[in-house]
């Protein structure tokens, strides 16, 4: 694939909390979770960008029914820029779509997926946050992303095989990425007490390998509105803000909103880094 270029500058000096939203296996809800998270930020008037980071076997347009012309894959291609395939979602969120079944992006270098990222950089948003729905299993995608946010939020449910995976997510990381801090979200639960109960597995199994710390951000509970939602391809604090699911997420919003917000770089290849640094010295 050709590299992309960049001619859009940001203006903004403002700090960007990015994070990640990752998942050890398919089909724990990965991509609900950060479509609504997104969705639920906006709402609470936070400007945010959602970039869906599976550059496989993108979901996030579908599910929130948005019908892009173009994709990440147009812009690795050469054919189009970054700013040209930014879509407005739910209030308050911007959407970078991904392609789907598009095979080469499932073939990019790493300096290719480095020159991906380093586009960020350069695009002119208001964003205050930026969440990347990063691909299942341990892609060099997956890896890219990770590395370049400040946040990793792990979504996890109650199997074997999911707690397995989300474990084997954190140690990959753990190495790879030098990640220490991951956030964890209980996803499907049947209650607040069944979610800590799933949180206390993935500590009791990453205690007897790693030194990491698993901070637990809740839980979001099994909910049939919730599925509703995500089939008329909504949000649920739209479709249904009263749910159970609703309100679950506005409480994990109100948590993200109280994380500290970045000051300065963290040393690896990172989103809007220009922007970070300027503000760093501009604070000096």
């Amino acid at each position: 694939m050709r590299m992309p270029g960049s001619t859009i500058k940001s203006r903004q000096t403002q700090p960007v909390q990015t994070i990640a939203i990752a998942g050890g296996k398919g089909g724990v809800g990965k991509s609900v979770v950060a479509a609504n998270l997104a969705a639920t930020l906006g709402s609470d008037a936070h400007d945010v960008l959602l970039v869906d980071g599976d550059l496989e076997m993108g979901s996030i347009d579908q599910l929130l029914s948005l019908h892009p012309k173009h994709t990440l894959s147009d812009v690795m291609s050469g054919h189009s820029e970054l700013s040209d395939i930014v879509l407005q979602g739910p209030k308050g969120v911007s959407v970078v779509p991904s392609g789907s079944g598009v095979y080469e992006m499932a073939q990019l270098s790493q300096v290719e997926h480095a020159s991906l990222i380093g586009l960020f950089s350069d695009l002119c948003t208001e964003a205050e946050v930026m969440i990347i729905d990063v691909a299942t299993g341990l892609s060099e995608s997956m890896l890219s992303f990770c590395r370049a946010v400040r946040e990793v939020i792990i979504v996890v449910v109650d199997e074997p095989t999911a707690v397995r995976d989300a474990y084997a997510t954190i140690r990959v990381l753990h190495e790879k990425c030098r990640t220490r801090r991951f956030r964890v979200v209980s996803n499907k639960t049947q209650s607040s007490c069944h979610g800590l109960d799933i949180y206390s597995a993935l500590v009791d199994k990453t205690d007897q390998t790693m030194d990491v710390l698993l901070d637990y951000c809740g839980s979001i509970p099994f909910d049939p509105q919730l599925k509703l939602a995500v089939c008329q391809q909504q949000s649920v604090i739209e479709a249904y803000p009263c749910s159970p699911s609703a309100l679950a997420f506005r409480k994990l919003g109100a948590r993200v909103s109280r994380w500290p917000q970045p000051q300065t770089p963290c040393g690896h290849i990172e989103f809007f880094v220009e922007r970070l640094i300027q503000t760093a010295e501009g604070t000096r």
